[in-house]
């Protein structure tokens, strides 16, 4: 039997596979990340674009139906949105908050940065 399953090779891949509007969405988030985590190398995990430092740092992915510390930490400024653990929907109809994700970005950054100087001591 053949496997179907699309896989991706890079970020650019993966959004190329999406509406000029969405990879626009996409490519400006991307963009926040890149800003918000310098030096955070970007990969493909779980089929989804990743950045990491010392670890996965962030996913992000865009969903036609979309189906823990960082939400925690912004869960006030996050109430308007549809969450589960470890992750965060925003509608394509609206602006996604930039801001906000940037935030949640530099969190994950001092978070894994403090989680690696900690194993470093062991």
């Amino acid at each position: 039997m053949k496997d179907n399953k699309i896989t991706y090779g890079s970020i650019d891949e993966y959004i190329a596979t999406f509406s000029p509007e969405i990879q626009d969405i996409l490519q400006t988030l991307r963009q926040v990340i890149k800003e918000s985590a310098p030096g955070a190398k970007e990969k493909i995990s779980y089929q989804m674009p990743t950045f990491e430092l010392h670890g996965n740092l962030v996913h992000f992915a865009a969903f036609k139906n979309p189906t823990p510390s960082g939400i925690e930490e912004f869960k006030e400024e996050l109430k308007e949105y549809h969450k589960s653990k470890g992750t965060i929907q925003f509608p394509t109809g609206k602006p996604l908050p930039y801001e906000i994700i940037s935030r949640i970005v530099k969190y994950r950054v001092a978070s894994n940065m403090e989680k690696a100087k900690s194993k470093k001591k062991k």
